[in-house]
């Protein structure tokens, strides 16, 4: 029995798991313990398919146990997350505000899911990302809770209590998660600074953030992901 070869997938479930768990700690509202959940699972799948690479194990089955992983971790959590901010920001009086809208937060899901599902049919994306992936979304929107709970801003309150501005937020979230933005990769296939200056740079500035603004950081890091993608591929085409 080749033990390498389910090691990969072993990793995968174990993300997957960690998605589960996440899932659990949102229902009882405990947002902070689903945000460390989900980045363990985040830090599970960004290893699977390095060490699928490393042991020359890759294989169709953990391409497809990586997206169903992914769909739970990087796509019902942050679902979720919007659906009970939703709740959060409804009046109690306004019976269409309360119980209808707030399922609108699943459209986050839906945009996961087809980006997952389309990201394993689409051959450009073996190297770098067509659209924000499914993990850099999800921290995006489990900060969200976490940004409303730590900071003093009541400005920062009155967005994130807003029931329109969390509409906009889902809609550009599933948005940007398909839309042809190419959008660098985080995963390490060598062992060299050369070919990991980009990322190595970008994860180095990130840490610098989250020292600095702690929870408030991840909005910032997200957005800033994406403005060193647009950057890089100006580059590139030179």
């Amino acid at each position: 029995m080749n033990i390498k070869k389910h090691i990969p997938n072993l990793i995968t479930l174990i993300n997957l798991f960690c998605g589960c768990i996440a899932v659990v700690f949102i229902s009882k509202a405990n947002y902070e313990m689903a945000f460390y959940m989900v980045c363990l699972g985040i830090f599970f799948d960004f290893f699977d398919g390095f060490f699928a690479r490393l042991f020359k194990v890759s294989s169709p089955l953990g391409l497809q146990l990586d997206s169903l992983a992914d769909m739970v971790t990087s796509g019902v959590a942050p679902g979720y997350v919007m659906y009970s901010l939703f709740v959060k920001s409804a009046h109690p009086h306004d019976i269409i505000g309360s119980e209808f809208i707030p399922f609108l937060g699943f459209i986050v899901t839906l945009g996961s899911c087809y980006r997952l599902a389309n990201f394993n049919i689409d051959t450009r994306q073996t190297d770098s990302f067509i659209g924000l992936p499914t993990p850099a979304n999800a921290l995006f929107i489990l900060s969200l809770p976490l940004v409303l709970k730590f900071s003093d801003s009541l400005i920062m309150l009155e967005i994130l209590s807003n029931q329109w501005i969390l509409l906009a937020i889902t809609l550009c979230s599933a948005y940007i998660l398909n839309a042809e933005i190419p959008l660098f990769s985080l995963k390490f296939k060598k062992f060299n600074l050369k070919d990991n200056a980009l990322q190595i740079g970008f994860l180095v500035i990130s840490l610098v953030l989250l020292l600095l603004f702690q929870f408030g950081a991840v909005p910032l890091i997200i957005i800033f992901y994406v403005l060193l993608s647009i950057i890089n591929n100006m580059f590139l085409k030179k």
